[in-house]
């Protein structure tokens, strides 16, 4: 059963190897919002999980520990188990979804653990790691449904309240939900005023129809590049932790991480991974009534693929408004191209990009297709060059934004 006790031991465990990370204010993030970011990114690994996985190691026996540990991941609890099991001079064994980000495989065999690669998502590789488990007699680390581990995640509850006494509220990410059972046991039996929220990207929102449907359930599959929380089927343990202590759960869709991921970037110059940025999603979209309230995101990690990255960066300009793209249809005569350069540029867009088609079968023999590629400031810019157009008689055959 987890205790206060448990949560502030596990506080002390890892102060050896644990950060405590910043609790920093953000109030460009959202007007009208009191933001703080508890930022879990930075931690040694790049994500909170280190701290359940090694609370959880350092209280193995020593017979446990000899037979070494094995666990599933999609990364982040990977190499938490990793460094901790190293450490403590303990095998491990991660079983990892075969589409996992390089970078977290990578990163998890160098840090000394063996990686097996199970095709699938997160449950299949659980699956794997639970037949492993009983081949050979390895205690299995549990990403998030584990007393322990909870503990170690209810460490950075009791760090929020000792860096901001005065939280109202806190917005946390879900996927098994360990996390959010540890910090939501940890504030609400010490400040039981204070709101706790959880977060799922829409794609894979299983915690998030238990808590609505009030009956635990799983998945039949999940979409999201979210990929720490994209979570079939959720914790039994962490289900009735957060039946009991969490005050609502809501969902982002892809876009919403993405804006959220770049605006951290932006205005916060921070790297949050998917689902770390989920929290800020749910701030800044308005899916939670935190407005006047002192908030914290829990920015979870800040493990993203670097390709992940890229495009979650041009999803976020598009979603934003910050890049579009507009296809004209016109009439294939010296002058046309010179006369929609000149309304672009007199609304102050950057053209970067110019495509002109004089072949597609659908169009007139003496027309031809333009497709331009735009920087903008924002909608309002876009729909200005759009009025512009269309005022100037020019055909767009597209109204909206290319969403790649």
């Amino acid at each position: 059963m987890l205790t206060l006790d448990k949560i502030y031991h596990a506080s002390f465990v890892l102060k050896s190897v644990a950060r405590k990370t910043d609790l920093i204010a953000a109030p460009t993030l959202c007007d009208g919002l009191d933001l703080y970011l508890k930022t879990e990114n930075l931690q040694v690994t790049g994500s909170f999980k280190l701290r359940g996985a090694y609370y959880k190691i350092s209280q193995l026996t020593p017979e446990e520990a000899a037979k070494g540990v094995i666990a599933c991941s999609a990364g982040n609890h990977a190499q938490g188990v990793a460094l901790a099991a190293t450490k403590m001079g303990i095998k491990s064994v991660i079983c990892m979804p075969d589409g996992a980000p390089i970078m977290k495989v990578e990163n998890t065999k160098r840090l000394g653990a063996q990686v097996e690669l199970v095709p699938g998502a997160y449950d299949e590789a659980h699956d794997r790691a639970v037949q492993i488990q009983e081949e050979t007699g390895m205690t299995f680390i549990h990403p998030y449904d584990d007393e322990l581990v909870m503990a170690g995640q209810g460490s950075i509850g009791l760090e929020i309240l000792d860096q901001l006494p005065d939280v109202e509220a806190v917005i946390v990410p879900i996927g098994g939900g360990g996390l959010i059972s540890g910090v939501a046991f940890a504030i609400k039996s010490l400040r039981p005023d204070v709101k706790i929220y959880g977060v799922q990207a829409a794609g894979a929102a299983s915690m998030f129809n238990a808590f609505k449907d009030h009956k635990y359930e799983t998945l039949s599959s999940v979409n999201t590049f979210a990929d720490g929380i994209a979570v079939k089927t959720p914790g039994e343990n962490t289900y009735e932790m957060i039946c009991k202590y969490v005050d609502d759960i809501v969902t982002v869709s892809e876009d919403e991480i993405a804006t959220a991921i770049l605006s951290l970037i932006e205005k916060q110059k921070l790297i949050a991974e998917g689902a770390g940025a989920t929290p800020v999603a749910a701030a800044i979209f308005n899916k939670l009534p935190i407005k006047g309230k002192k908030t914290v995101c829990l920015v979870s990690g800040g493990n993203i693929d670097v390709n992940i990255l890229s495009r979650v960066i041009t999803r976020g300009q598009i979603t934003t408004g910050r890049k579009a793209d507009l296809v004209i249809a016109l009439d294939d005569r010296p002058g046309q191209l010179r006369q929609v350069s000149e309304i672009v540029s007199s609304c102050g867009a950057n053209v970067v990009g110019v495509q002109h088609n004089r072949s597609d079968v659908n169009m007139p023999i003496t027309g031809c297709y333009l497709k331009l590629e735009l920087e903008t400031r924002d909608q309002a810019q876009i729909d200005e060059i759009k009025t512009k157009l269309l005022a100037a008689g020019f055909n767009l055959l597209n109204n909206n934004p290319v969403h790649y």
